[in-house]
């Protein structure tokens, strides 16, 4: 039952067809067989509770929650060894809000360590494989939350995004992944990576429960200053799928096979289909404009987003030293002590991300990198904010191809374009533009998807626009075929 909408279900809810209980029982039993199949999760919460059912469309649900959300009680730990014993005294705002709705929380799941990660590979418990093909990997870095709604766990789980980090991971398992204009959900409780970049999320297998569960996640909070009041946004209320007269636009420089030098098969098979989910969108009344942007400009998306989030992720978990919390390090004097525990408990890339933030933070380094990255930032999010205001939206395809094989997790860039392909979803984060990823086709048995991104506070355009598409395709609530007997 678990497979099924979150309307759908609170339907048999309130008419008494199934129970909360048995909702959460079957949840914790896909959980424990999942596991062993793709290792999604970090803690199964096997004394999960029924709640009471209300008017709440989430009431009695069963959800998962990303390990970089604090959560009461529950062990938190970033997947990271760092904090692998780290028991939160307080709830994550969404969390909370969520726990208001009578929502119910059965596992926390696996991410790329502090989600520094795009491949899922990189948490403390292991690698995160694909419930559509275990060979291959989720990416990351909500790359178990990600797997759990494919594999038809639960309705939703929550990711955080900071690059594309909901985004590609519901592209590679063949759901949807929205990230809402930032500050839309407080990130209180969020462990913080880059501050300017983090969102919180959700993963889902359909629009209209991205747009139920964000509904109950967002709101001001005072606890976090970048937190804006959305009270006058009824996401799931307003969902219409009447999009005629709306414009889009595509970046010409990524999309147009002619632009790539010796494309590979699974390249053109890809862009092949981003072109037909456009003529659906003309089907629809939108109409679809080629935009080119400068590649200069396109090239140095990844250089900047490395640069700015190792910068701010290298601040942020200045903490992280073993004296507050943490398992202690080993040493006679303090600074050994600190010493000791981020050697040990660092993974390689994330100490490779601490060595680039701390020299980009360099007195005499800050003007040419930091400084600068954040200049080009605000160009790009500049030229996007000038289209937006002719433009309801950006689609675009969310990178290459399929989801790649874990062994080839090292050789997913190929060339300058490709780099770009990959990356050009952290436009989003640079300018806390909400963008959504959904399902459109299926190349080789495996799920590819697009995204659509428009100007901040336009989430109901976004969400439109999605609904619409899904509506003509079909790829809604789609299922990773995992046996569970």
């Amino acid at each position: 039952m678990t497979e099924l909408g979150i309307v759908k279900l609170h339907e048999m809810l309130i008419n008494g067809e199934i129970t909360s209980k048995e909702l959460i029982d079957e949840a914790i039993l896909k959980s424990k067989k999942l596991q062993e199949i793709c290792n999604p999760f970090v803690t199964i919460l096997d004394d999960a509770k029924e709640v009471e059912i209300t008017d709440s469309l989430l009431s009695g649900i069963p959800y998962g929650i990303k390990d970089n959300y604090s959560t009461k009680g529950i062990l938190s730990t970033g997947s990271s060894n760092t904090l692998k014993d780290y028991v939160p005294f307080f709830d994550a705002t969404a969390v909370a809000n969520l726990k208001k709705h009578g929502a119910v929380a059965v596992n926390k799941t696996v991410l790329d360590e502090f989600g520094m990660g795009g491949t899922g590979t990189t948490g403390h418990t292991g690698v995160v494989r694909n419930p559509w093909d275990t060979k291959r990997m989720c990416a990351g870095s909500s790359s178990g939350s990600a797997a759990a709604v494919a594999a038809g766990v639960y309705p939703y789980a929550l990711g955080s995004d900071t690059g594309d980090s909901i985004r590609k991971p519901a592209a590679f398992c063949g759901i949807v992944g929205y990230k809402p204009t930032y500050g839309m959900i407080s990130r209180y409780g969020l462990f913080p990576f880059a501050s300017s970049l983090d969102t919180c999320g959700v993963l889902t297998r359909s629009v209209e429960d991205a747009a139920i569960v964000v509904d109950a996640m967002k709101g001001i909070d005072e606890n976090d200053e970048t937190s804006w009041d959305s009270s006058n946004i009824n996401l799931y209320k307003d969902l219409s799928s009447d999009v005629k007269g709306k414009k889009l636009f595509y970046i010409k420089e990524i999309c147009n096979i002619e632009n790539y030098d010796n494309p590979s098969e699974m390249l053109k098979k890809h862009l092949e289909n981003f072109k037909e989910t456009l003529k659906i969108a003309e089907k629809l009344g939108m109409s679809i404009d080629e935009v080119s942007i400068d590649k200069t400009l396109l090239n140095t998306i990844l250089s900047v987003y490395v640069c700015i989030s190792c910068a701010e992720a290298t601040s942020n978990m200045s903490n992280l030293t073993g004296i507050s919390f943490g398992p202690r390090g080993n040493g006679k004097k303090v600074i050994d002590m600190m010493k000791d525990y981020r050697t040990k408990g660092f993974s390689p890339l994330i100490k490779r991300r601490f060595v680039i933030g701390s020299y980009v933070l360099q007195k005499e380094n800050q003007e040419r990198y930091f400084l600068n990255a954040a200049r080009i930032r605000r160009l790009i999010t500049n030229k996007f904010k000038e289209l937006f205001k002719e433009y309801d939206g950006l689609i675009m395809p969310v990178s290459s191809g399929v989801a790649p094989l874990l062994d080839n997790s090292n050789e997913m860039v190929e060339s300058n374009e490709i780099t770009v392909l990959e990356n050009h979803l952290q436009i989003g984060n640079f300018g806390g533009f909400p963008s959504i990823t959904i399902p459109n086709g299926m190349i080789d048995s495996l799920p590819v998807g697009i995204n659509i991104t428009s100007n901040c506070y336009e989430d109901q355009k976004v969400l439109n626009i999605a609904k619409a598409l899904e509506d003509e395709m079909d790829y809604k609530n789609m299922i990773a075929g995992v046996k569970y007997e």
